[in-house]
């Protein structure tokens, strides 16, 4: 007896419902509620769109991370970073974050018994560290300037000397707080700033230099003990006594670890402040971030706002006030997890796979590497001859494999030179780094063959 209608099987389709029959506005907000499960598959499904994270080698941002932290951050969504009365177990663990970071870099006057000693703050990624600590740069400039009378600062243009590799959130600052950026040009064969540039560009009206622990263009390191060492010479014999900043977004989870006994650091009584992406190298999903000052001296008191919120008295020293508490959590997972040996580890097998990767890529004969990994996990390398094709053709023809490996043009004084940049992060193993040899190598034996030309030398998708 056949059953009747009555007693069918229910359906639900996943593709012939409302998803494939209406379209869902994308504009404005629909009329109706949509089913949970429903409103999953039309972004998930989007989203297959975008290429794969871990296949992303232009980013220095986190894409892996143990499925132990997943779960903490996962369940620490809900708590936001600024209600620190609401969530003292947060906001204690904020401040371990910063101690570790301050003592990391070699800060003046950490004590175990207290916290508070330490200077700094997390942030969301090094773009805020940065705005923070320049803020700070110019109103100890004011002070200086001034000598104790508020307005003499007034009527005169404060100045950041800076490499012209600097990540463009330092031309965010200038515009924004009214600074001139003052930068100094790479050259066709020198990617980073020197000494006597430094010198050269300095005035009274310089709030402090900004030296970066591996450049975003080509990983490698700026001289920092040089510079430095240059400044001090000029201060002691009368001259002008200029801080300097580090910028180690990239390098401030590697140096310690790679090369411990590189001083680029608070070591260096001539930094006064360094911000680092938790984000990068400090292995954690975006975005967490964190600025620590030498000591209290160099954070004047009236950036600090003291806030009565939601309770009791907060000081504060952010752009940002409501965030998630989840990226602190991650970052502190990962300093429990790993520890200094297990940072140690992890560096040193990324910069083993960089430099491998590196070590192919001269043997090709088809490349010049410009920076081999060996400083900071990050390879730059360009062709090393006129074969008929342009890094950017290279780029455009590893995409049809999913690799994203970035080509660009170098900053100015170098805007002639173009590199290809790959950056080795957890998560991209050895045997991901052969693959991406593999199919490097039949990626130039095409090139070899259609010598395109630059074709796609105007189709950039990656800019700096």
């Amino acid at each position: 007896m056949s059953p009747t209608r009555s007693h069918a099987p229910q359906v639900a389709p996943a593709y012939t419902g409302r998803l494939a029959m209406a379209p869902v506005p994308s504009l404005r907000l629909p009329d109706d509620a949509m089913d949970p499960d429903a409103a999953y598959r039309f972004i998930h499904d989007e989203l297959m769109l975008d290429g794969s994270s871990r296949l992303n080698l232009a980013t220095f941002v986190t894409t892996w991370m143990d499925p132990q932290a997943e779960k903490l951050m996962a369940e620490t969504f809900d708590k936001n970073m600024i209600d620190k009365d609401e969530y003292p177990a947060t906001a204690a663990i904020e401040q371990r974050c910063v101690c570790m970071v301050a003592d990391l870099f070699h800060a003046e006057g950490l004590r175990d018994d207290d916290p508070s000693s330490a200077v700094g703050v997390s942030t969301i990624g090094s773009s805020e560290a940065v705005m923070l600590a320049g803020l700070a740069m110019k109103w100890r400039w004011r002070d200086r300037v001034g000598r104790g009378k508020n307005e003499a600062w007034k009527g005169r243009t404060p100045n950041l000397v800076m490499g012209s590799n600097v990540q463009v959130v330092w031309e965010k600052f200038c515009r924004y707080f009214d600074v001139e950026p003052r930068y100094l040009p790479m050259a066709e064969d020198r990617y980073v700033i020197t000494p006597e540039q430094v010198l050269e560009n300095i005035d009274e009206n310089t709030i402090g230099v900004v030296a970066i622990l591996g450049t975003t263009y080509t990983g490698e390191l700026e001289p920092i003990g040089e510079i430095c060492a240059a400044l001090d010479d000029l201060a002691s014999g009368g001259g002008l006594d200029i801080p300097v900043h580090v910028d180690a977004a990239s390098g401030g989870f590697v140096v310690p670890f790679l090369h411990p006994d590189l001083e680029w650091d608070f070591r260096l009584p001539r930094v006064v402040s360094i911000n680092v992406s938790g984000h990068k190298y400090g292995l954690t999903y975006p975005g967490i971030g964190f600025v620590v000052w030498r000591s209290g001296e160099h954070l004047p008191e009236g950036l600090v706002f003291h806030v009565n919120y939601l309770g009791g008295d907060m000081p504060t020293f952010t752009l940002n006030f409501s965030r998630p508490g989840n990226q602190v959590v991650g970052q502190y997972y990962n300093f429990l997890r790993l520890g200094r040996g297990g940072y140690s580890q992890v560096m040193q097998s990324l910069s083993q796979t960089a430099r491998w990767l590196g070590d192919q890529l001269r043997d090709s004969k088809h490349f010049e590497v410009v920076a081999d990994g060996s400083a900071i996990p990050v390879l730059s390398f360009k062709l090393a001859g006129d074969f008929g094709y342009t890094e950017f053709d290279v780029s455009q023809a590893l995409r049809a494999y999913g690799w994203q490996v970035p080509a660009y043009t170098m900053p100015e004084g170098a805007t002639d030179v173009t590199v290809l940049r790959i950056v080795v992060r957890e998560g991209f193993s050895a045997d991901l780094a052969r693959a991406l040899y593999d199919d490097m190598a039949t990626v130039l034996t095409h090139l070899d063959e259609l010598k395109p030309q630059g074709h796609f030398n105007t189709e950039q998708p990656f800019a700096h």
